[in-house]
C-alpha cells in the first residue's frame, strides 16, 4: 500500500540532512537548515511536497512538544532567583517593542489590530537559536547570558496570553468583555485541574511508574500526560500549545522532571523540524526577490528597533555598557514563536498576505544573522566601547556600572569545580559522606527510586536521571566537574557513560568502580583515569585480615597493601597509550602524585621548623608546592617557610614517600 506522506517525509528530511551537513561546516544552526529545506521543497520553489496538510499536523505536534519541554524547564522554584530580570527586564522589552511597533505600523496606515499583532510578533526572540549558541560558547552563566535567559523566559511565558488574545484582535467575537470573562473562567478551571494533578495525582503516578524500573512505561506516561492536558485545554476552547505548557509545568514540580525532559527531547527535535520546514514552504520566492530592497530596509529597521529597546532595558536593570551590548547582539532577531503566532494571525485575517510575506522574510533573515553576530559579539562590543564619546555620557555610563547590583542578586545554583557521583549505592553513599565532611561541592545521579527517595529525605543534592543520557549529564554540569566517580554495577552502562562524559570534558578526572580486573583495560581505553575493581580490592582486604591473624605489624601490612596498589596503578597507567588531551602529555609523570596531607601531630623534627631544616625534601623525597593555613593559601614557598601544626600541605612525590611522611604527621 502506497503512503504519499511517507514519501514526503523521506524527501524533506533527506533534503534537511544534506543541508544541515553543509551548515555544520559553516557553523550555522540546524534551524536555518530546516527553513532552507522548506523553502526548496515548498510550492514556490521545486514543489516536492504533496501532503502539505499532513506535514502541518506533524508541525503542530512539534509545537506541542516544544511548549511541553519549555514548561518542564520553567520550574517555578528556579524562576524565583532571576525574577527581577524575567518580569522587569522581560516586561520592559516586550511591552516597549509592542508599543513602538504598533505606533510605527499605525503611522504607515495599518489598522490598530494589525499594528498590535505585529508588535506581538516582533517582540519575541529565538529561544532555540540564542540559548544553543550561548551554551556552546559557555556564556549562559555570564551576566549577558543571564539577562538573555531571563528575557527569553518571559517571552516564552507571554506567548501563551498572546495566542489567547489573537482571536480577540481578529474580531471573531462581538462582545470582547464577555469573551475575556469566559476565557478567564476557563483558564481558572484549567489551572485548578492542573494544580490538583500537580499536587496530588501526577507525583504519585510517576512514583508508581518509576518503581517499575520500566523506561518504556515512563516515556509512555510522560507523553500521555503531555497530550492529555493539551487535549483537555482544546476541549474547552483553549489552545493545544497552552495545554502542553501546563503539562510541562505539572511535571516540572516533580523529582523526575530532568529524566522526563531527556526522554521527550528526541520527539521534540524530530517533530519541531517539521514546523520549521513547514514555515519555509510558506515563503513566496517571487515576492521575496521582487521586494528584496524593501525587505532589506525593513530588516535593518526591525533589528535597530529591537536593539534600542534592549539597550534601554539592560540600562534600566543597571548593568554596565559591555553587558548591554552583548545582550542586544544576542536578542535582536525574530523568534520561532513569532512564526507560530503569525500563522494564527494570517488564518484569522489580522494581517494580509503581503504583510505576512514581509514578516516571514524578515524573520528568516534575522535568524540567519544571529550566529554571525553572536560569534563576533565580543569583537563588536570592544570596537564600540573604544569609540570616542563625550565625557558626560561616559561618566553617566560609568556611574551605571558602579551602581550595578543586578549581578549580585542572581543566585542560581551553579555547580563548578565539583564532584559528580554516578550511582548512590554503598560506594556512592560513602563518597558523598566524605565529600560533605570535606566540604567538597558534589551532585549525585541515580535512577533507583528507593535510593533516590532515601537521598532526598537526607537532603542530598541528587538528580533523578539516567547518566547515559547527555541531557542528564548537562544538568549535573559535567563539563565543569573536577572529579567524576562512576559507582554503578552495570558494565555496559559504565561504558556508555564514559563515552558521553568524554564528549563533554577531557580535563575531569574519571574514577570508575568495576567488578572484575578483566574489565579494566577497556574502561581505561574509553576514558577512565583510574579504575578500582572490586575483585582486586576484595583480595587486598582478605590479605590484610590474614596478615593480622599472623600478628604482622600494622605498618608492615599498610606498606604491603600500598606496594600492591602502587604496582597495580603502574600497570593501569601502562594501559593508557596517551593522556586524553595531548596538551596534558607532559603532566603524565609515572609514580608521582600531587596530594594534600594535614599536619595533625606535633612532630618536633618537622613541625615548627623551616622546610630546609625539617629535611622534607632530603629525608622524605617530597616537595612542598603550597600550604593552606587558617583559610589562607601560601603559594610562594621558600626553604625558610615554616611548617606549623594545623597546616594543610600540598605535596608532590612518590606515593610511598608521601605515605611515610603522612604517618609522622597524622594521628
Amino acid at each position: 500500500m502506497e503512503i504519499p506522506m511517507l514519501q514526503d517525509i523521506v524527501v524533506i528530511l533527506g533534503l534537511s540532512i544534506l543541508i544541515i551537513l553543509a551548515f555544520q561546516r559553516l557553523k550555522l544552526p540546524a534551524i536555518l537548515g530546516f527553513l532552507l529545506a522548506g523553502i526548496i521543497a515548498g510550492p514556490y520553489a521545486f514543489n516536492l511536497i504533496s501532503s502539505n496538510h499532513e506535514v502541518e499536523l506533524l508541525s503542530e505536534i512539534g509545537i506541542i512538544f516544544l511548549l511541553f519541554v519549555i514548561g518542564i524547564e520553567l520550574s517555578l522554584k528556579g524562576l524565583a532567583s532571576i525574577k527581577k530580570i524575567i518580569f522587569l527586564g522581560g516586561g520592559i522589552q516586550v511591552g516597549g517593542t509592542i508599543l513602538i511597533t504598533a505606533a510605527l505600523s499605525i503611522l504607515i496606515g495599518l489598522p490598530w489590530q494589525s499594528a498590535v499583532f505585529l508588535g506581538f510578533l516582533f517582540s519575541l526572540s529565538s529561544t532555540a537559536i540564542v540559548l544553543k549558541l550561548l551554551q556552546e560558547k559557555g556564556e549562559i552563566t555570564a551576566p549577558h547570558g543571564r539577562i538573555g535567559l531571563g528575557i527569553l523566559i518571559f517571552q516564552d511565558i507571554i506567548v501563551v496570553p498572546m495566542m489567547l488574545f489573537t482571536p480577540l484582535l481578529a474580531g471573531e467575537t462581538p462582545n470582547i468583555l464577555s469573551t475575556v470573562a469566559i476565557m478567564a473562567i476557563k483558564i481558572l478551571l484549567v489551572l485548578v485541574v492542573v494544580y490538583i494533578l500537580a499536587r496530588y495525582i501526577v507525583p504519585k503516578l510517576l512514583g508508581w511508574v518509576v518503581k517499575t524500573r520500566n523506561q518504556e512505561l515512563f516515556i509512555l506516561t510522560v507523553v500521555v500526560l503531555c497530550f492529555g492536558v493539551a487535549w483537555l485545554t482544546s476541549t474547552v476552547g483553549l489552545s493545544l500549545a497552552l495545554g502542553a505548557f501546563f503539562a510541562g509545568l505539572i511535571i516540572s514540580e516533580s523529582d523526575y522532571s530532568h529524566q522526563a525532559t531527556a526522554n521527550v527531547l528526541p520527539f521534540r527535535e524530530i517533530f519541531i523540524s517539521f514546523f520549521f520546514i513547514s514555515v519555509g514552504t510558506l515563503l513566496n520566492l517571487d515576492f521575496f526577490f521582487s521586494n528584496i530592497l524593501n525587505i532589506a530596509l525593513l530588516v535593518v529597521v526591525v533589528v535597530l528597533m529591537k536593539m534600542i529597546i534592549l539597550a534601554v532595558t539592560v540600562l534600566i536593570l543597571k548593568y554596565p555598557p559591555r553587558t548591554m551590548l552583548l545582550v542586544l547582539f544576542s536578542l535582536f532577531q525574530v523568534g520561532e514563536f513569532s512564526l507560530l503566532l503569525s500563522g494564527v494571525g494570517k488564518d484569522s485575517g489580522i494581517i494580509p498576505e503581503n504583510i505576512y510575506q514581509y514578516f516571514l522574510a524578515i524573520s528568516i533573515i534575522s535568524m540567519g544573522l544571529t550566529p554571525f553576530l553572536i560569534a563576533n559579539a565580543e569583537k563588536f562590543t570592544y570596537a564600540i566601547l573604544k569609540l570616542p564619546i563625550s565625557s558626560a555620557v561616559r561618566k553617566r555610563l560609568e556611574n551605571i556600572k558602579k551602581s550595578s547590583k543586578a549581578e549580585e542578586e542572581f543566585s542560581e545554583d551553579n555547580l563548578h569545580d565539583h564532584l559528580v557521583v554516578i550511582g548512590y549505592g554503598i560506594n556512592g553513599q560513602n563518597i558523598s559522606k566524605a565529600a560533605k565532611k570535606a566540604e567538597i561541592p558534589y551532585v549525585i545521579l541515580d535512577t533507583n527510586p528507593e535510593t533516590f527517595k532515601k537521598a532526598k529525605a537526607g537532603k542530598e543534592p541528587i538528580v533523578f536521571g539516567d547518566a547515559t543520557n547527555a541531557l542528564i549529564l548537562k544538568h549535573a554540569h559535567i563539563q565543569e566537574a573536577r572529579v567524576i566517580v562512576i559507582a554503578i554495577s552495570d558494565p555496559n552502562a559504565t561504558k556508555k557513560i564514559l563515552t558521553s562524559i568524554r564528549q563533554f570534558t577531557q580535563t575531569a578526572t574519571v574514577i570508575v568502580r568495576t567488578r572484575y580486573v578483566s574489565e579494566i583495560e577497556e574502561v581505561i581505553r574509553l576514558g577512565a583515569d583510574e579504575v578500582i575493581p572490586e575483585e582486586f580490592e576484595t583480595s587486598i582486604e582478605i590479605f590484610t585480615r590474614v596478615l593480622k591473624k599472623y600478628l604482622v605489624p600494622f605498618d608492615e601490612i599498610q606498606d604491603f597493601t600500598n606496594q600492591i596498589r602502587s604496582s597495580d596503578y603502574e600497570m593501569l597507567t601502562s594501559l593508557k597509550k596517551k593522556p586524553h588531551s595531548p596538551a596534558l602529555e607532559h603532566l603524565n609523570i609515572p609514580n608521582r602524585e600531587i596530594v594534600t596531607i594535614k599536619v595533625q601531630q606535633n612532630n618536633k623534627k618537622i613541625v615548627g621548623k623551616s622546610i630546609e631544616k625539617s629535611g622534607i625534601g632530603k629525608n622524605y623525597g617530597v616537595t612542598v608546592l603550597a600550604i593552606q593555613r587558617d583559610r589562607r593559601h601560601l603559594t610562594e614557598i621558600s626553604p625558610q617557610t615554616e611548617i606549623l601544626q594545623g597546616d594543610l600541605l600540598y605535596l608532590f612525590g612518590h606515593p610511598n614517600n608521601i605515605n611515610n611522611l603522612n604517618r609522622l604527621l597524622s594521628f
